[in-house]
This record gives structure tokens, sequence and C-alpha cells, in this order.
């Protein structure tokens, strides 16, 4: 939960932006400063103590993927990208140069500070790294091994999965602490068969919990954010 201590800095041209941001986040325990440009962002890093950048993409001048460019070169601090609606090539750049996260314009407030929530969570760098290192993600008394594409239950035995439950349980894994909406899930798991405007994702996802969750009805490692999308956490329960 943040706290006081939680120290985000907020880095958009419009003005309005960084306003209803700063309020929004000061009233939920961050402790929130604001920055106009990249030059600005740069400054206030200096002084050290940050523990999120909320950083919009579309900035006159030096843009938001230019300065997590720079920021990357000897700085891990958490980054949570601003795109505007309809620009995903600005966004799978900006997760590829090393963002945590994005979100689009115009921000939904609850969905920022689920998502900056998952990000500190989720820490800078080691769940990757641990995943990398194993090759396997815990869920529950269960574990997906990822070098044999498979899911291993308490007892050591193989739990059958399908090839689309297996891609949702390596999507999870691979964003721990994450929120996903549907969208993100349609996108990443690349599965055609799946209609956006019915539930079947909804519907995978309640077979997978009864497969993995000691009590689906109340999932623990699988959970869902109400009006938002899915989060993977493994340290729940």
């Amino acid at each position: 939960m943040p706290n006081d201590n939680t120290r985000v800095l907020v880095c958009d041209d419009e003005l309005d932006v960084r306003e209803m941001l700063q309020e929004y986040l000061r009233k939920r325990g961050f402790d929130v400063v604001s920055a106009a440009n990249a030059e600005q962002l740069r400054v206030m890093l200096e002084g050290g103590g940050f523990d999120l950048i909320v950083l919009d993409i579309n900035m006159p001048g030096e843009d938001g993927l230019s300065a997590l460019r720079k920021l990357r070169k000897d700085n891990n601090i958490p980054v949570i990208m601003l795109t505007a609606a309809g620009e995903p090539v600005d966004r799978i750049i900006g997760l590829e140069m090393g963002a945590d996260d994005y979100l689009g314009k115009p921000v939904d407030l609850r969905e920022l500070e689920a998502r900056i929530k998952a990000v500190l969570r989720r820490g800078v760098g080691s769940d990757a790294d641990e995943l990398q290192r194993t090759g396997r993600a815990k869920f529950g008394n269960h574990y997906l091994d990822l070098e044999a594409a498979r899911l291993v239950g308490e007892n050591g035995e193989e739990v059958p999965l399908t090839a689309m439950e297996y891609n949702l349980l390596k999507l999870f894994a691979q964003n721990r602490g994450r929120v996903l909406n549907r969208d993100q899930i349609l996108e990443q798991a690349h599965d055609r068969s799946w209609d956006p405007f019915d539930r079947s994702i909804d519907i995978r996802i309640s077979r997978l919990r009864r497969k993995i969750e000691p009590n689906p009805e109340k999932p623990a490692f699988i959970r869902t954010v109400r009006g938002i999308g899915y989060v993977y956490d493994p340290d729940n329960g």
C-alpha cells in the first residue's frame, strides 16, 4: 500500500493532467511531484528518492520515448507510460525500451492507481530475473514449467492444459503483479478464435481457476480487478 514515503513523479506537458493526477494520487496516500517536460524530469531525478515515474509519450520537444531511452541508460526506476488512444506502435516500443506498464489517455484514475500499486509491488526486475533463471512460475501449489510447456500439480503430476490455457498462464507469469485488461490479453495471447465482444476470456480464466486455485470461487492467484481485468499474484492467499 502507498504511504507518505511513496514518491511518484508525474511528467506531462498538459497542466490540467498533471494537476488532476497530483490531486487524485495525493488523496490516495502518494507523495506526488510533477514535471512539465523531459528536461524538468531529469533535473528532479538528480535529487533521487522517487519510487515510480508516470511519463507521457506525446510531449512537445523531447518526447517520452526519448526521455525513457536516456533514463534507462543508468536508471531502473519503474515507469508507467501514458499513451494517446489508437497508438499501439508507441506503446509496444515503450515496453520494449523498458517501460514497466502503459495506460491510455484519457486516464482512468482508478486504473492508474491499480497499475502503480501493481508495478511497485512487483519491484524492479526481480520477478523477471527469477522467471528467466528458473523457467518456472508458481500458481499456488502448482507451477508452470515454461521450458517443458506444462503445468505440474502438487503431487508432481502434469495437469492437462489446452494450448490457450497454457498461453494464458504464460502471459500471467510474464506479467507478475501487472493488471492486464481484456484488450491486452487478446493482443498478447494471440488467439484468433476469441471474440472481444463476448465473455470467452472470463470463461477460460474461470476454467483455469478450477485447475489451480484452492477455492475457485475465491481466487487468490489470478485475481479479478473489478472494472479493469486480471492480475497474477502468486504471493497472495
